[in-house]
C-alpha cells in the first residue's frame, strides 16, 4: 500500500481548466483564476477576526456597564470572566496545538526551498521559546526547559509589556508566517469549508450573545 503523501506535498490543479500549478504561484498560468480555497480561507478568516474584535469591543465598552444591570447581571459577569481568561491563557491552547501539529506534520514533509526550512525552524523557535516561558515557573529551578533570562522579564517590567501581549504577538507572527505560504496554510486551515463554517458560527454566536444582553439591559 502506497504511502499517503503529506499534506504540504500534495499536487494543486486548477479548478477551472485543470492544469497542475505550483503552490507558491497563487493564479493559474493558463487561465489565471485564483482557487477558490482562497477566498473561502479569506473570508472565513475574516469573518472570525471580525468576531474577535466585536466581542472585545462589547467586553471592553458593553459589559462592565451590565454587570449591575437589574436583569442578567450574572450573565454578563459570566461573560465578561470567560472574556478575561481568554485573552490572558487563549494563547496556550493554539501554541499547543501548533506545535503538535509542526511535529505531526511539518517536520515530516521534506522541503526543498531553503525559505520554506527557515520559515519552519523560525516557527519551532518561537513557539518553544513561548511554551518553555509560559511552563518555566511550573517546573523545578534545576530543570533546563529553556526558558527566557531574568534580563528579559526585567526589559518586560520597564516597558510595562503584559507577558500576555507577548505570547499574542508571537502566536500572531507565527500564524501569519504559516498562512503566508499556501503549502503551509492549506495544511492547517484545509479547504475552508470547516473553517467557514466554525468562523460564521463563532461571528453568530457573539451576535446573538449581544442581542439578548441588549434585551436583558
Amino acid at each position: 500500500m502506497a504511502p499517503k503523501p503529506s499534506p504540504l506535498l500534495v499536487p494543486l490543479f486548477c479548478e477551472r481548466c485543470g492544469t497542475e500549478f505550483e503552490p507558491s504561484h497563487r493564479r493559474c498560468a493558463d487561465c489565471r483564476a485564483a482557487p477558490t480555497r482562497d477566498w473561502l480561507q479569506a473570508m472565513s478568516l475574516a469573518m472570525l477576526l471580525a468576531a474577535i474584535i466585536g466581542n472585545s469591543a462589547v467586553a471592553c465598552w458593553v459589559l462592565p456597564r451590565l454587570e449591575h444591570a437589574r436583569r442578567g447581571a450574572e450573565l454578563f459577569r459570566a461573560w465578561r470572566w470567560c472574556d478575561v481568561q481568554a485573552a490572558t491563557y487563549g494563547w496556550a491552547p493554539i501554541v499547543a496545538a501548533l506545535l503538535t501539529w509542526h511535529f505531526s506534520v511539518w517536520r515530516r514533509a521534506k522541503l526543498r526551498e531553503k525559505r520554506a526550512k527557515f520559515k519552519r525552524w523560525l516557527a519551532k523557535k518561537v513557539l518553544v521559546f513561548v511554551a518553555a516561558a509560559a511552563a518555566a515557573p511550573l517546573l523545578p529551578w534545576w530543570l533546563p526547559v529553556g526558558a527566557p533570562p531574568h534580563e528579559f522579564w526585567t526589559i518586560l517590567a520597564r516597558l510595562r509589556v503584559p507577558a500576555a501581549v507577548c505570547a499574542w504577538g508571537a502566536v500572531a507572527f507565527v500564524l501569519a508566517l504559516l498562512c503566508a505560504h499556501r503549502g503551509t496554510r492549506d495544511a492547517l486551515l484545509g479547504h475552508g469549508k470547516v473553517l467557514s463554517l466554525v468562523s460564521l458560527g463563532i461571528l453568530c454566536a457573539v451576535l446573538a450573545a449581544t442581542l439578548v444582553g441588549w434585551s436583558l439591559a
